[in-house]
């Protein structure tokens, strides 16, 4: 998923740049600061949602809808204001939705809801007590093991294999279930075989031909690759 953010305020981009990824963590995440940047961006780029703030330096918001439209008829825009009036002028250029600033985390999860994207990953009604482990069911038994204790997960045979801060253990699923069991859990999916644990990452260095890799703590002798379309959420949700 390719997301536009364009705000001639950095630190709105900024604070909704974040909030996009801690819901839709996987998502490409473009900014830009004005009209221009914006019609340049949706020229070189597919975009599933640009999200165009009205007041920009220098083309308004409104006047550039049409032209957005014309050129990805297919995406969506959401207007982002800090006026609740300018509400009735989105719905009178039919743009999507419209967000307003300050950013509620559940006004956004709504709105990505509405529009079809995803199943984003604020969780309501959910007690933290009841996400503190998970079962994995290996060797004809159940083992509860915690959730924080699970270092990375690696694709093998036509299961998984999930490696603990002491033990090892093969469950018979695929690595897309623990992925759906783990979602919000502080896991991502570094590459099509592995799902790591991001606060058990130990370091992420270059390996092999302009690529990336990541070392775990408990296993330094394991290199675990990184897909060059992930690297830079990956960067993203590590801080750096």
């Amino acid at each position: 998923m390719r997301i536009a953010v364009v705000d001639d305020e950095r630190p709105a981009r900024s604070e909704l740049k974040h909030q996009i990824l801690q819901l839709l963590p996987e998502a490409q995440v473009d900014e830009g600061e004005n009209g221009a940047q914006a019609l340049e961006m949706a020229g070189e780029e597919r975009y599933d949602i640009f999200f165009l703030d009205i007041n920009l330096g220098d083309i308004n918001g409104t006047v550039l809808v049409n032209a957005l439209k014309n050129m990805q008829p297919e995406m969506k825009i959401i207007f982002v204001t800090a006026y609740s009036e300018y509400a009735v002028k989105a719905f009178e250029l039919e743009v999507d939705d419209y967000i307003l600033k300050p950013f509620g985390q559940r006004r956004l999860e709504k709105m990505l809801r509405k529009c079809g994207f995803g199943n984003p990953s604020v969780q309501e009604n959910v007690k933290p007590e009841a996400r503190k482990r998970i079962a994995i069911n290996t060797d004809g038994k159940t083992i509860y093991e915690e959730v924080g204790n699970i270092v990375y997960i690696e694709t093998c045979n036509r299961g998984c294999m999930i490696h603990t801060d002491k033990n090892e253990y093969y469950e018979g699923k695929t690595i897309g279930d623990f992925e759906k069991r783990l979602k919000d859990m502080g896991f991502f999916r570094s590459q099509k075989s592995y799902l790591i644990n991001l606060g058990k990452v130990k370091e992420l260095f270059l390996w092999g031909n302009n690529s990336f890799a990541v070392k775990m703590e408990g296993y330094d002798k394991e290199v675990l690759p990184v897909g060059r379309e992930k690297i830079k959420v990956l960067r993203q949700l590590l801080g750096g």
